[in-house]
C-alpha cells in the first residue's frame, strides 16, 4: 500500500545499530494537508460545540446517549475525542449525566440564536424561479429533475406543504407534541427534524441506521426510511451499498454537487488530488515498479526487534 501512494507516503531509513530501520513518513504535500486539518479541527470546537447544543435542543428529554452521539460524530464532524474536549470545554452548555442505559450528555442551557430551523419548504412561484410574482392556474410541486411521481403522490405532497410550519426546537418538549401519534402533523414535525440534522452533517447526508438510532430521542417514527421514501422534495435515499444512506436534496445542485462545501471535504479533495498524482506518476514510469523490488531486498534485512518479543527471555 504504502508502495502504491509515492505522493502521500516515502519509504526512509535509520541508521541504527546492527542495521539499518526502514520506516515510513508523510510526504511534504500530504504533512501539510495533515498539519491544515489539525488546525482546521481545533478550530472547529465552536461549530461542533454548537452542533451538540442543537442536537440536544432536539431531543425530548433534552439528553442523549454518547454511545448514540458517536455513531453520528464522524457524519457531523465531530472531533473524535469529543466528550473529553468538548464536554469539559464548554461546561456551560452541557454535562455528563449517568443513566441507566449508559453516560448521556446533557443540556445545561438553552440558546435561543441556534434554535432557528430551516425555512420551510413552500409550494409557490419561490420555489420555480419566477420573474413575475401571479398566481399559479395549476399548483406546482417542484421534484428533482428526472423524478415523477403518481398524481396522489403528488396532491398529497402539495397538501403536506401547505401545513403550518412546525419549529422542531419549539415543539421538542415531551408535552408539546405527541410523539407516538401517526398524524400528518407528527410527520411534518420529523421532516423537519431530519432536515436539521442533515443540515448539521458534512455532506448533507447520513445513513438511514445512524438516524434510527435517535428514532425515540426526536420524536421520529417507527417507519422512519418509509417517511423518507414519501418525501422525495425533501430527501433522496440511496440504495447503493449494504447501508441505505439519506440526502438533504436542498444541500445539492442540479448537478448533484454540494452547494456549500465543508472545509474538511475540501482538504479531503486534496488528498485524493495527490492519490490520483501518484497513480498517474506510477503508471507512465515503466522503471517506478522495478524501484520497489530494491525497497523489498531492504526489507529483508532492515531490523525491527519485533522478534526480540517472542524470546522467552526478554524482559
Amino acid at each position: 500500500m504504502i508502495h502504491r501512494y509515492p505522493t502521500v507516503f516515502e519509504l526512509f531509513t535509520i541508521q541504527t545499530p546492527p542495521v539499518p530501520l526502514l520506516c515510513v513518513r508523510l510526504t511534504r504535500a500530504a504533512a501539510a494537508l495533515a498539519v491544515k486539518e489539525s488546525e482546521l479541527k481545533s478550530n472547529m470546537a465552536v461549530i461542533s460545540a454548537a452542533k451538540l447544543q442543537k442536537l440536544l435542543m432536539l431531543s425530548s428529554h433534552r439528553r442523549l446517549l454518547l454511545s448514540k452521539l458517536g455513531h453520528l460524530g464522524p457524519d457531523l464532524g465531530l472531533p473524535v475525542d469529543f466528550r473529553s474536549r468538548l464536554c469539559n470545554q464548554f461546561p456551560d452548555r452541557f454535562r455528563l449525566v449517568e443513566t441507566s442505559y449508559g453516560v448521556a450528555l446533557e443540556l445545561v442551557s438553552w440558546d435561543s440564536n441556534l434554535a432557528r430551523s430551516l425555512p420551510s419548504h413552500e409550494v409557490g412561484s419561490d420555489s420555480l424561479g419566477m420573474i413575475v410574482d401571479r398566481p399559479l392556474k395549476f399548483e406546482h410541486l417542484r421534484l428533482r429533475k428526472g423524478l415523477n411521481v403518481k398524481s396522489g403522490h403528488k396532491d398529497y405532497l402539495i397538501k403536506f406543504s401547505k401545513l403550518p410550519h412546525v419549529c422542531p426546537y419549539e415543539s421538542s418538549n415531551v408535552g408539546d407534541l405527541d410523539f407516538r401519534c401517526e398524524s400528518v402533523e407528527a410527520e411534518k414535525r420529523a421532516c423537519a427534524v431530519v432536515r436539521e440534522v442533515l443540515a448539521m452533517t458534512v455532506e448533507k447526508r447520513a445513513p438511514i441506521d445512524h438516524l434510527t438510532l435517535f428514532r425515540k430521542d426526536f420524536g421520529l417514527p417507527n417507519k422512519l426510511r418509509a417517511m423518507l421514501v414519501r418525501h422525495p422534495e425533501l430527501f433522496y435515499v440511496s440504495l447503493k451499498g449494504l447501508r441505505h444512506s439519506v440526502f438533504l436534496v436542498e444541500g445539492y445542485d442540479d448537478a448533484g454537487e454540494l452547494k456549500e462545501k465543508d472545509e474538511l471535504l475540501a482538504i479531503n479533495d486534496k488528498l485524493m488530488e495527490l492519490v490520483r498524482e501518484g497513480e498517474a506518476f506510477a503508471k507512465g514510469n515503466t522503471n517506478f515498479w522495478d524501484s520497489f523490488e530494491e525497497i523489498d531486498d531492504e526489507l529483508d534485512v532492515c531490523y525491527d526487534g519485533l522478534d526480540d518479543l517472542f524470546d522467552p527471555g526478554w524482559v
